[in-house]
């Protein structure tokens, strides 16, 4: 069995979690350590109790950095019992940093490091000095890593490529809805008339997406509303709860479980919002986003931004709505058009891609530890449990 010391930005993220649980079905033992977002320790990820490095907080990456720093100057009283893992994956670049320490701290020389990167942050593609030094230390950090996993073939070709950060080779780990059972039939919103619903669902952190669609929704006096659900980064907004509270035909109807959830608040809507315009020209138009593969898996029909990474992922499939520019005029003429029955068609021809199109099934998730096993390090015998809650905090 492959022991895995996996190292996060956030345990609380619900990314985080699911990539826990695809690691863990496909064989893998997992310690799991990471800083959060909420003001107590978070006691269970998927029966894990994370080693927790204390709190940071959203949107603030100097305060991040002192706190990696904090926790790079206390690594021995936070890891000193573990066991030595047999693979260590950092998930961020903070993150490769504090590995690297782990490693070295405890003198484990042989152990394979994985560098997960799977957003391209707006600091490092910076054309100044800030920006040379964080790619700098970037390719410093990940000089010797055996894999990069991202997400998005977009952020190899305009980052990883382009600017020539690590030389590991490169595992494509989409952000596909995690399916490890048998799924029920979505409910279909697809016969339901119109007002038709768009959901927007997942970390909510994109201003310019919000104003938006509050426009939008107004303009067409009723006949859209956008369902909210997820995390908002309120750091990202003056008054999210106020704005969307004073808006018409916006609900917030607060987080979900993903991915127990999934297809119940997918099939409740005829369009997901899988446009980002957080780091516009950047990283939002490179990502592949996890609605983006929620949506379709579950018949809800992409609305994807021209010129970005994810109208090109759909538009090869040739599904989806296409926006040509950013405004609510846009959006009513690409929707305007769709009634019942045009809608019904474009959800059959989003479903006839299949579910492996849009989900990992836990064959994917073995197939991932056993690329992990790869890396050049024979799993050995380790203490049973390690990691894993068998009391009480």
């Amino acid at each position: 069995m492959l022991h895995i010391l996996y190292i996060v930005h956030d345990v609380s993220d619900p990314a985080v979690r699911r990539r826990v649980k695809m690691l863990r079905t496909g064989g893998a033992e997992i310690v799991l350590a990471g800083f959060r977002r909420t003001q107590e320790p978070v006691a269970d990820i998927e029966g894990i109790r994370p080693i927790d490095l204390g709190a940071t907080q959203d949107g603030r990456f100097a305060q991040r950095l002192l706190a990696v720093a904090g926790a790079a100057l206390s690594i021995r009283s936070k890891f000193g019992k573990l066991a030595e893992p047999d693979l260590v994956i950092a998930r961020n670049l903070e993150m490769l940093a504090l590995a690297r320490r782990a490693k070295a701290a405890f003198g484990w020389r042989e152990t394979p490091l994985v560098y997960e990167c799977l957003d391209i942050h707006r600091l490092v593609l910076r054309p100044d000095v800030v920006g040379r030094a964080m790619r700098g230390a970037e390719r410093l950090l990940a000089r010797d890593a055996r894999l990069l996993m991202t997400s998005s073939p977009a952020f190899v070709a305009n980052y990883f490529q382009r600017y020539g950060q690590v030389s590991a080779p490169i595992e494509l780990v989409e952000n596909k809805h995690l399916e490890l059972s048998e799924t029920a039939p979505p409910r279909s919103a697809a016969n339901t008339p119109p007002p038709w619903r768009i959901g927007w669902f997942g970390a909510l952190r994109c201003r310019k997406s919000l104003e938006l669609l509050a426009r939008f929704t107004r303009a067409e006096k009723g006949r859209y509303e956008v369902i909210l659900r997820g995390r908002p980064a309120l750091s990202e907004f003056p008054d999210f709860h106020g704005f969307v509270e004073a808006e018409p035909y916006l609900t917030f109807a607060g987080p979900y479980r993903n991915p127990e959830d999934i297809a119940e608040i997918y099939g409740g809507v005829h369009f997901s919002w899988a446009i980002d315009f957080f780091e516009e020209g950047q990283n939002s138009e490179w990502l592949l986003p996890n609605r983006l593969y929620e949506g379709c898996r579950f018949g809800a029909i992409p609305i994807t931004m021209s010129g970005t990474e994810t109208a090109r992922h759909v538009g090869e499939r040739g599904i989806g709505v296409e926006l040509p520019e950013a405004t609510p005029a846009a959006i009513s003429a690409a929707l305007s058009a769709i009634d019942v029955e045009s809608h019904g068609a474009m959800r059959t021809r989003v479903l006839a891609a299949g579910p492996g199109a849009w989900s990992y099934d836990a064959a994917d998730c073995r197939a991932l530890v056993a690329r992990l096993s790869t890396l050049g390090k024979t799993p050995r015998p380790y203490p049973a449990g390690a990691g894993i809650i068998t009391d009480s905090p």
